[in-house]
Parts: C-alpha cells; sequence; structure tokens
C-alpha cells in the first residue's frame, strides 16, 4: 500500500514542481532582461562642466538682465557681450584653461548620453505626456505644452532624452515633476540646436552639438551647455538645478566629509559643578593621640642608638617603701610600748593560771 502510494505522489506532485520551478525562471528572466524591468539609470557625468550655468564653443551673447546662478565659460572663443546688464553668480571663463577643461568634460558626457542603451523610442511631441524614468529617443523634439516626468518616489531617477537633430519648444510650455523627480539627473542630448520659447519653464541639462538659443523669458533651471556654437540670451533666469537626496538609510558608506562642526555644542558650563572644596577632606590635624602602647612586643634588638636623648624619662612603678629614716623611727615608738605591755599582761596570766593548778593537785 505504502509503495503505490508513493508511486502515486512522484505522477502527480513532482511533474507541478518542475511546472512552477520553469514558471519562476520564467519571470526572473523577464525582470532581468531588456524586455522586463530594467536596472535604475545612472546619472551622466558632467565633470567641471557642472560648475557652470552657460557653456559655449564661440560665444555667449546677452539681452537684458539675465541671471546666471553659477559660471559662464567660453572655448576656443573668449566673448561674452552684455555681462553686464546681464548677472553672473559663479565666475566668468573666456578662453582660459579652465574653461577648456568644462568643454572637454561636456564632449564626455554628450557622447556617454548619446550611447545609453536600452532606450524607449517617442514621438516628436513630448506635449501632454506622462514619462517615468529612462532613456528616450527622439527625431526631432517638440514640446507644446506641458511634459510631466514621475520618479515614481525615487528622487535620484534618472531621465535621458537622446534627440537626433534640434529641440524646440513652444511659447509658455513647461516641463514639470511629480513624486520627487529633481531636475539634476534631466539630460537633453541634442544633435545639432535647441530653441526654448518665449516665457518656456524648461527643466533639466541642455548637452547641445551646436548652438542654443533661450527667447525672452524663457528660465531654465539646469544648464545651458553648448559644444561648438554659441548661446544666445534675452532676459532669461537659469538656476542650478537642486539635486534630491532618498529619504531611504543609505546602503554603502557616505563617501562625503562633513563640512562643519556640530552646531549642538553646549553654551555654558554643567550645573553640577561643586562650588567648594570637598567635604571630604580633612580641615586640620588629628586632634588626639593613641590611648594605648602597642600590643606587639619587637622580635628582634633595634639596629640602631637613639640618634638624641628621649626628653623625658619614664616615672618608676614600684611600691614606695616606708622610710627607714630618723622620721621613722619616731612613728614606731607607740607600736612597741604597746606590743610590751601586752605582753607582760599575758605572761603574767599564764603563771597565774599555772599555780592555781599546782594548788588543787
Amino acid at each position: 500500500m505504502t509503495v503505490v502510494r508513493i508511486r502515486h505522489l512522484r505522477r502527480t506532485v513532482l511533474p507541478a514542481l518542475a511546472a512552477v520551478t520553469a514558471a519562476g525562471a520564467a519571470v526572473a528572466v523577464l525582470i532581468f532582461s531588456g524586455t522586463g524591468a530594467r536596472a535604475a539609470e545612472a546619472p551622466v557625468g558632467l565633470g567641471t562642466a557642472a560648475n557652470f550655468s552657460v557653456l559655449a564653443g564661440s560665444t555667449v551673447t546677452n539681452t537684458g538682465p539675465s541671471f546666471l546662478a553659477q559660471s559662464l565659460g567660453v572655448h576656443p572663443g573668449n566673448t561674452a557681450p552684455g555681462f553686464p546688464p546681464g548677472i553672473v553668480g559663479g565666475e566668468i571663463h573666456l578662453g582660459d584653461a579652465v574653461a577648456l577643461q568644462a568643454k572637454n568634460d561636456l564632449t564626455t558626457a554628450y557622447n556617454d548620453a548619446a550611447g545609453r542603451t536600452p532606450f524607449t523610442n517617442l514621438p516628436a511631441e513630448l506635449g501632454g505626456a506622462t514619462l517615468t524614468p529612462g532613456v528616450y529617443r527622439l527625431g526631432a523634439a517638440q514640446l507644446t505644452g506641458q511634459l510631466t516626468l514621475d520618479s515614481q518616489g525615487d528622487p535620484a531617477a534618472v531621465f535621458i532624452f537622446q534627440i537626433a537633430s534640434t529641440l524646440t519648444t513652444a511659447a509658455n510650455s513647461s516641463v514639470v515633476f511629480i513624486n520627487g523627480a529633481s531636475p539634476c539627473n534631466v539630460y537633453w542630448q541634442v544633435g545639432s540646436s535647441a530653441t526654448i520659447g518665449t516665457g518656456t519653464r524648461f527643466m533639466g541639462n541642455i548637452l547641445a552639438q551646436t548652438s542654443i538659443t533661450m527667447n525672452t523669458g524663457a528660465t531654465l533651471q539646469g544648464r545651458a551647455l553648448a559644444r561648438t556654437g554659441a548661446v544666445t540670451l534675452d532676459t532669461n533666469t537659469i538656476n542650478a538645478p537642486v539635486c534630491l537626496q532618498p529619504t531611504g538609510t543609505p546602503t554603502s558608506t557616505p563617501t562625503g566629509t562633513p563640512t562643519g562642526t556640530p552646531t549642538g555644542t553646549p553654551t555654558g558650563t554643567p550645573t553640577g559643578t561643586p562650588t567648594g572644596t570637598p567635604t571630604g577632606t580633612p580641615t586640620g590635624t588629628p586632634t588626639g593621640t593613641p590611648t594605648g602602647t602597642p600590643t606587639g612586643t619587637p622580635t628582634g634588638t633595634p639596629t640602631g642608638q637613639p640618634t638624641r636623648t628621649p626628653t623625658g624619662s619614664p616615672t618608676p612603678s614600684r611600691t614606695q617603701l616606708p622610710v627607714t629614716g630618723e622620721s621613722g623611727g619616731q612613728a614606731l615608738v607607740p607600736l612597741l610600748t604597746g606590743l610590751g605591755s601586752l605582753a607582760v599582761a599575758t605572761g603574767a596570766s599564764l603563771l597565774l593560771l599555772h599555780r592555781r593548778r599546782t594548788a588543787r593537785s
């Protein structure tokens, strides 16, 4: 009976387990393959180009009171007319080694962004779309209205747009974020030139091969970085992108060093400090001397002689005998006289007694 049951289990249970195992393996392949969920995209490293609000190859021109939160750089060109009235919050580098290094770092970042795979193809019009983190490829990009970027709760989410030719936005268009996304990790790799329309509120880092034009009143939270051509500004504001930090517990040791000392330094001395000397310290010398002599007897002869004469001698404790001198003899006369009288009386009594006994006999 037992053998039959075991054979039955082998025929029914084992095939079912095999099917479950195969299904699990299929799910695992789907999750880790390119057709399923993909690993989080890494940010594009900008190097020293990250220090610049505007970087151009030929020149930077400005009209009106534009404001750049970070530095301005040009290389190999060396001109930037329009500053002032334009204001640069950082430094201005025109044709110098700093600008050259930033341009080299820009080239590295541009090639990195252009080569990211896998990617998702998008139609040219981005207005009205809501996108999640990833890499997207377009021929020519147009933004009319609003583009929404949803980080799905990950503040470090990365969005990379690979645009083969031009990027153009209509007037008063916008890029907005939901669920914790940050313009710090949004990259627009543009194959030729980018034009940001009047009054547009744009977000992210524009990495253009040729030139970038920002029309009147357009704002950018990010960077306008052009490799070979010019950057043209007209009463624009370019603020540095804010990189949001994850709210969870870090999975590795932080690589940064604290930039300041703790702010919780005590503002005063502890209140428990004694206000006087400790109460347990003797305030003077002992008021009494030992009341007895040591109970032990020295076990050996002292090895040395006293170095000085004692200041006092002990008083003898023996019994004082009666003085035998003249004053003592005067005190014995009455005693001897009494004893003599007693002896005479005793002898008379004995003699009288003897005579009476003799007479009777």
